[in-house]
This record gives structure tokens, C-alpha cells and sequence, in this order.
């Protein structure tokens, strides 16, 4: 892994931001950030996303006629494994550079906790045993990893210890939601 793109990861981490850019902010704060290079989801009108390729930004609102409410960020860091640098946005590259196709989890979280920001592990009743769920309360970010391979629930091409995904934000409340799931 380059350090420039470990540099990327634990910003994301530590901040609960990408560039800058929040999960509760509108479509013209996150564009200002990760630039206009785009593709634009949506399932009706309520809910929207964009995807700026390694990154995934969503939205909600309760009718047409209201703005945009940040609801949460995805690092699709899966994406990598497939397509390489291909998947980061070119803002993302011009101030992080490379990088690589996996993103490993020990690497990753010793280098935070030298930051000191520590990584706690928290349940994923919904994917376990397959992904290992983590957490950094501080930004409220939490990553998920691949723990165990199954066909057609985890992507051949990621080893065990890999990062799955990075999401932004995740509550106290889900946290302890997932706990009383797990009892």
C-alpha cells in the first residue's frame, strides 16, 4: 500500500469526512469537494445518491419540493480489487495519489492507533460470520472486513483481513442497536 493512500484512509477515519466533505452536507458540498465527475442515483424521490467511483455519497428528503438531507458516505473500497486507481475520483487522486487494489486492516488500524485513533470491533450480526464490523466513535466511521470467503457473499478477489467498505456515519445508537442484536 502507498503511503499516500493509507494517508487517505486514516483522514477518512479520523475525520468521518472525504475532502473535507461530510455525510449530512447537500450535493453542491460534496461536488465542491470530490468535483463534477459523477454518475447520479436515484430509486424515486426521496432518496438519492452519487457515485464519484471509490466513493459513494447519499441523500434523502421527505418530498420533492424539500432539499437534500445528508444521510451517510461509502468507501467502496471492494471497488479497488477490480479496477485499481481507476475507481478514485481524480480530486481524490490529485491530493492522495496511487492507489492500490486491497486495503489491508491490520496495516491500517496499527497505524491509526499510532495516531491515536483506536478502532473498536463491533457486531454484524447482518453479515457475520463472513465480515467483522469496526469502529472509531470519535468520527462516528465504522469499516467492514472480510473475515470468512462464501460463494456469492464475499468477492473472490479480497483475502481475509481485507477492508470491505468504509461508511460514515454510524451512531452510538446503531452501535447499540447492533449489540442488543447480538445478546
Amino acid at each position: 500500500m502507498t503511503p499516500y493512500s493509507l494517508a487517505f484512509y486514516m483522514d477518512v477515519v479520523a475525520s468521518g469526512t472525504v475532502l473535507g466533505a461530510k455525510p449530512t452536507d447537500s450535493p453542491d458540498q460534496v461536488a465542491k469537494a470530490l468535483g463534477p465527475d459523477f454518475a447520479e442515483n436515484s430509486f424515486d424521490e426521496h432518496s438519492m445518491w452519487r457515485d464519484y467511483g471509490l466513493v459513494e455519497f447519499f441523500w434523502t428528503r421527505a418530498s420533492a419540493d424539500q432539499p437534500w438531507a445528508g444521510h451517510h458516505f461509502t468507501l467502496q473500497v471492494h471497488r479497488l480489487a477490480g479496477s485499481g486507481g481507476k475507481a478514485v475520483s481524480q480530486s481524490i487522486r490529485d491530493r492522495y495519489g496511487r492507489f492500490d487494489r486491497r486495503l489491508r486492516f491490520e496495516k491500517l488500524r496499527r497505524l491509526l492507533e499510532r495516531r491515536g485513533t483506536p478502532l473498536l470491533e463491533i457486531p454484524d450480526p447482518s453479515n457475520a460470520p463472513n465480515y467483522r464490523a469496526y469502529w472509531q466513535p470519535d468520527s462516528q466511521v465504522s469499516l467492514s472486513v472480510i473475515a470468512a470467503h462464501e460463494e456469492f457473499l464475499t468477492p473472490g478477489n479480497l483475502r481475509i483481513g481485507d477492508v470491505y467498505s468504509i461508511t460514515a456515519p454510524t451512531t452510538p445508537d446503531e452501535v447499540e442497536w447492533r449489540r442488543s442484536r447480538q445478546r
